[in-house]
């Protein structure tokens, strides 16, 4: 019998915009993972970062964290990432953040696309991910 998917919320980040919208922060499926879109918000919802791409980028892989570590794996676990960025000038500075955080072997695959905006004109930019960890 198949398992269903299961529900992954991390207790670290904003659950109200993820109850108000009707998604989850994770769901996972056997051994994968899928990360919903991973914005620079903390706890409380409020924007961290305004108008600082490093400071956002770094918020953004803390909350992907977050949410790998409540579904028992940690980033390490990452196989791919899609990111999007309202400037193609913000390239670098979220790749060097990335560079910190994502230090696997093989490296996630990566997908960026430049977008004209988010879900809050603060955002510079969000990822999403997935996962593979332990059955």
């Amino acid at each position: 019998m198949a398992t269903k998917p299961q529900a992954i919320r991390a207790p670290e980040l904003a659950s109200g915009p993820a109850a108000k919208f009707f998604y989850n922060h994770a769901v996972r499926h056997g051994s994968q993972l899928w990360i919903s879109g991973q914005v620079s918000m903390n706890a409380d919802g409020a924007v961290v970062g305004e108008g600082d791409i490093t400071r956002q980028a770094e918020v953004v892989f803390e909350n992907l964290s977050a949410v790998v570590r409540a579904a028992g794996g940690d980033l390490s676990h990452v196989v791919s990432t899609t990111t999007y960025v309202t400037d193609r000038s913000l390239l670098l500075p979220v790749n060097e953040v990335r560079g910190r955080y994502l230090r696997s072997d093989p490296a996630p695959t990566s997908t960026l696309l430049v977008v004209a905006g988010l879900a809050r004109p603060e955002f510079l930019l969000e990822i999403s991910a997935v996962a593979v960890l332990a059955e």
